[in-house]
C-alpha cells in the first residue's frame, strides 16, 4: 500500500511513499505522518491512499503516525480541502495551520515524583538514623510532619538529590514513593465560577427558541443574532450550548481577545464545568499538548478560544458562536492560509450540518448586508438585560476646548476629568479607552525636523517610556533611547508628540493620585495570567481606573464601571481604507456599550477633534443603523464590499526597483478579463515599506451584481496566480494572494 503526503511547503505537489505492514490499517486519508524529505524528517498529511504507486523511482518508507487513532473527521478533511482550494494553499500548509506542530495523541503529560509517610517507625530505629544518615532523618521528619502525598521536587531546598534519599527511605520501608501524572492547569487564565441565576426575558426566549429549534432539526442554520451591548448574549451561548450537549452535540466558542477569555470562561465553567477547554496562543506548549489531545479523546464537549479554535477537532459539533464576529483579529494575516475564521466558520457548519451564532451589537457591513438579503436568518436583542439603560454620552469637541484653555494637545477634557472625579467619589469605576499604546507614537527633532523611524518600515518609531526604547510595532524592532538625542544632528530638542497609554496613565496618576489605575495592553498582558489577573482586580472594585486599547472596549461586563471615556475618538479614522469608519463606529460604539450595564446608570465622554464627522455623530448617537446606512451607501458607490468580492495581489520584495517591476509585469501579464471586474494598480501600498520588504498592491474588485457568488474573481486569480510564485518567483520577491482582504493598507 501507498501514501500521497502533503507536505508544508509552498507548492501543490505531492510526493508517494511506501506505508510500512505495521502501519497499513492504522493509516487513513487525513493521518498525519512523519517521513523522509530531502535530506531531513518531517511532519506531513496523507491526502490519498493507493494499492501501486506509478513512480518509476525507489519510494521510501513512512517512517512513524503523529497520532495513535484517527483524529480527522470527514467534514474536517472537507474543510481542509475546502480551505485549500478557496485560498489557494497547498494542503500541506493547511493541514499545519489545522494540527500545529508538536501536537499529538500520544502526548503524555509530566510526571512528578511523590512521597508519604510509610508504616509506624520504631522510635529506636529513629534515633539509630540520625545518626547514620542525618540527611535521611531531616527528610523523614518532614515527610511524617505532612498530612498526605508530598511533591519529592519540593524538598530540594533541604538537600541536592531529594530523590535519591527518598529512594534510600523507601528501601527501608520508611516511606511510600510513586509516580503521578499531573494535568497542566490552565485555571489561571479563567475567573473563578461566575454564578448566576438567570431568567431570560421575553426577547431572549425567542432568540432562544428559535436556535433551540435548529438545534432540533440537525440542518445547517446561519444566524446574525445583533443585540444591542449589555443585551445579555453571553446567556443565549450558555442555553444554546446547555442543549447541544443534551442533544449529544459539542460546541465551539470563538472569542476575537484572549483579554474576553477570563470572564467567558468563568461563565461557562460555573454552568458545565470540566467539560469545557480554553485554546489560545497564551497557553504553554504542556497545557497545549495536553488540552488538544483531551480534545481528540473527547473529555471536552466545548472549546472556548481566539482564531484558531474553529480547527478543535471535536466529533459531532452541533454548535459554533463567533462572538463580536465583525472583529479583524478572526483574519490571519500571515502565513498561509490567509483565512478568515467567520468565513471557515460559517463552512465548517455547513459541512457539520450545525447550527451558527455569528454575534456582535456592530456586526460587519457585509454580515447585515447578508441579512437584509436574506442569507444569514436574523435574531435581534433590541434592550439591556434586567432594565439597565442606554448610557447618556456627551462629545467633547478638543478644538473648542483647545481655544478655551489655551493649551494644546489636550489630553485628558476638563468634562471628562470632572467626570472622573465624580465617579471616584461615588466609589464607582472608570474605564479610559486609548487605542495607542507605548507613551508617544512620534518623536521629532526641533532643530532639524527629522522624525524616528523604523529601518526595516515605513512608519514611526514609538517611545516606550517605560524601558526607554523606542519600539516600531508593526515589526518589533526595538532600540534603547540611550542618547535622547537625534540621530542625524544629535540635536537633544526632542519632541514628543501624541499621547499612547503609557502617557495617559502617568497624566492620571499625577491628576488622581489617590486612585488606583491599571493599565491592560500588550505591553502589560504579555502573560496570560496577568490579564485575568487584572480584570480579577477590576471586578472585584480593587482598581478605581482600567485605562487600555481596543482589548477593553468589547465583551466585558463590569456591574460598577458607569463611566467610560474614549481619549481619542479620530485614531485610525482618516486612514486611506475603505473600512476605516466602520471599524472606529464599532470601536466607538462597543467601548461605550461597557459603561452602566446593570443598576448604575453610566455616561461616556468621547473626545474627538471631528465632532461633524458622520462616524462620531452617528457613535455617540449610538445609531448603528443610521450610520450602517450611509456606509452602506458609500461602499456601494465606490464598489466595495458588500457589493463586490475583492481579492488582493501584494508582491513585496528587499529590493524597491525589482519588486516594482515585478508588479508592473504580473499587471501587463493578466489575462482572461471579464464584465464587472475591476483592477485597480499595481500601486505601492499605503505602508510602503514593512518589516525589511517593499510591497506593491494589484487590486481586483467584482461586482456581485453580475458575479454574485464570487465563483468567476476566484476561477480569474486562479487562472493567472495559482503558481505564481513558480511563474515569477526571484531570489528577491515574493507574490501573497489575499482573498476578501480586511484592508488596503
Amino acid at each position: 500500500m501507498f501514501a500521497e503526503v502533503a507536505f508544508p511547503i509552498s507548492n501543490f505537489k505531492t510526493f508517494t511513499y511506501e506505508i510500512p505492514k505495521n502501519l497499513i490499517s492504522e493509516a487513513h486519508i487525513g493521518s498525519r505522518v512523519v517521513a523522509p524529505f530531502r535530506k531531513q524528517k518531517i511532519e506531513g498529511i496523507i491526502v490519498n491512499i493507493l494499492k501501486s504507486s506509478s513512480f518509476k523511482g525507489q519510494t521510501k518508507l513512512i517512517n512513524k503516525l503523529i497520532d495513535n487513532h484517527q483524529v480527522v473527521t470527514p467534514e474536517l478533511w472537507e474543510l481542509i480541502n475546502w480551505i485549500s482550494n478557496y485560498y489557494m494553499t497547498p494542503l500541506g500548509q493547511v493541514a499545519k495551520t489545522v494540527f500545529p506542530k508538536s501536537l499529538s495523541t500520544r502526548y503524555k503529560p509530566q510526571k512528578l515524583w511523590f512521597v508519604e509517610s510509610g508504616i509506624d517507625i520504631d522510635p529506636l530505629r529513629f534515633e539509630k538514623l540520625k545518626k547514620r544518615a542525618p540527611k535521611q532523618y531531616e527528610i523523614l521528619n518532614l515527610v511524617r510532619s505532612k498530612s498526605g502525598p508530598f511533591q519529592v521536587s519540593l524538598l530540594k531546598d533541604f538537600t541536592s538529590n531529594p530523590l535519591q534519599i527518598c529512594k534510600s527511605l523507601e528501601r527501608g520501608k520508611l516511606v511510600k514513593l510513586f509516580e503521578k501524572e499531573i494535568k497542566p492547569n490552565s485555571d489561571h487564565f479563567s475567573f473563578g465560577s461566575i454564578n448566576k441565576r438567570i431568567s431570560l426575558d421575553r426577547n431572549q426566549e425567542e432568540v432562544a427558541n428559535s436556535i433551540k429549534k435548529s438545534l432540533e432539526s440537525n440542518i445547517y442554520n446561519p444566524y446574525l443574532l445583533h443585540g444591542v451591548t449589555g443585551s445579555g448574549k453571553t446567556e443565549i451561548y450558555i442555553n444554546a450550548v446547555r442543549y447541544c450537549l443534551k442533544k449529544g452535540k459539542t460546541a465551539i466558542i470563538l472569542l476575537p481577545e484572549i483579554s474576553l477569555t477570563p470572564q467567558i470562561a468563568g461563565r461557562f465553567r460555573s454552568v458545565f464545568g470540566d467539560n469545557v477547554a480554553l485554546w489560545h496562543s497564551k497557553l504553554n506548549q504542556q497545557q497545549r499538548s495536553w488540552t488538544w489531545k483531551e480534545i481528540c479523546k473527547g473529555t471536552f464537549r466545548v472549546v472556548i478560544g481566539a482564531r484558531s479554535a474553529i480547527f478543535s477537532p471535536l466529533k459531532d459539533l452541533g454548535l459554533i458562536v463567533i462572538d463580536e464576529e465583525q472583529e479583524a483579529s478572526f483574519r490571519q494575516e500571515s502565513p498561509s492560509p490567509r483565512y478568515h475564521a467567520r468565513d471557515v466558520g460559517l463552512m465548517r457548519a455547513k459541512l457539520n450540518k450545525a447550527v451558527i451564532l455569528l454575534a456582535s451589537a456592530t456586526p460587519s457591513l457585509e454580515s447585515y448586508y447578508n441579512h437584509q438579503n436574506n442569507k444569514l436568518n436574523y435574531l435581534h436583542l433590541p434592550n439591556r438585560f434586567g432594565g439597565a439603560k442606554q448610557p447618556k454620552v456627551h462629545l467633547v469637541d478638543m478644538l473648542n476646548e483647545q481655544e478655551e484653555t489655551g493649551k494644546s494637545g489636550q489630553v485628558i477634557s476638563g468634562l471628562l476629568q470632572r467626570k472622573i472625579e465624580e465617579k471616584l467619589n461615588r466609589n464607582e469605576q472608570v474605564i479610559l479607552l486609548q487605542n495607542r499604546r507605548g507613551f508617544s507614537p512620534i518623536i521629532k527633532c526641533g532643530d532639524c525636523g527629522e522624525i524616528a523611524m523604523c529601518p526595516d518600515c515605513n512608519v514611526a518609531f514609538s517611545y516606550h517610556k517605560n524601558t526607554n526604547n523606542l519600539l516600531c510595532h508593526f515589526c518589533g524592532f526595538s532600540k534603547i533611547n540611550e542618547k535622547q538625542s537625534c540621530s542625524e544632528c544629535n540635536s537633544k530638542n526632542l519632541l514628543y508628540f501624541g499621547a499612547g497609554t503609557q502617557k495617559v496613565q502617568a497624566i492620571l496618576e499625577e491628576t488622581f493620585p489617590e486612585a488606583s489605575i491599571e493599565r491592560l495592553d500588550m505591553d502589560t498582558t504579555i502573560s496570560g495570567i496577568n490579564i485575568t489577573k487584572i480584570l480579577n482586580a477590576f471586578n472585584s472594585g480593587e482598581i478605581d481606573i482600567l485605562l487600555g486599547t481596543q482589548m477593553i472596549a468589547k465583551g466585558l461586563d463590569f456591574p460598577n464601571a458607569t463611566l467610560v471615556g474614549i481619549i481619542n475618538a479620530d485614531q485610525g479614522l482618516h486612514l486611506p481604507d475603505f473600512r476605516s469608519g466602520e471599524r472606529i463606529f464599532q470601536l466607538i460604539y462597543q467601548a461605550s456599550g461597557r459603561s452602566g450595564r446593570h443598576q448604575k446608570p453610566g455616561e461616556v465622554v468621547i473626545q474627538t477633534y471631528s465632532p461633524d464627522n458622520p462616524v462620531i455623530k452617528c457613535a455617540a448617537e449610538l445609531d448603528m443603523d443610521k450610520y450602517y446606512e450611509i456606509a452602506l451607501r458609500e461602499r456601494e458607490e465606490l464598489d466595495y464590499p458588500p457589493f463586490s468580492w475583492l481579492s488582493k495581489i501584494e508582491i513585496t520584495g528587499k529590493n524597491y526597483k525589482r519588486a516594482s517591476q515585478l508588479a508592473s509585469t504580473i499587471s501587463r501579464k493578466i489575462n482572461g478579463e471579464y464584465s464587472g471586474l475591476k483592477i485597480l494598480g499595481p500601486a505601492p501600498c499605503y505602508i510602503e515599506k514593512l518589516r525589511g520588504y517593499f510591497r506593491f498592491q494589484i487590486i481586483f474588485k467584482s461586482q456581485k451584481a453580475i458575479d454574485p457568488n464570487g465563483k468567476k474573481l476566484h476561477s480569474f486569480i486562479k487562472t493567472n496566480f495559482h503558481s505564481s510564485n513558480k511563474k515569477y518567483s526571484n531570489s528577491q520577491s515574493r507574490i501573497n494572494i489575499h482573498f476578501d482582504p480586511l484592508s488596503l493598507i
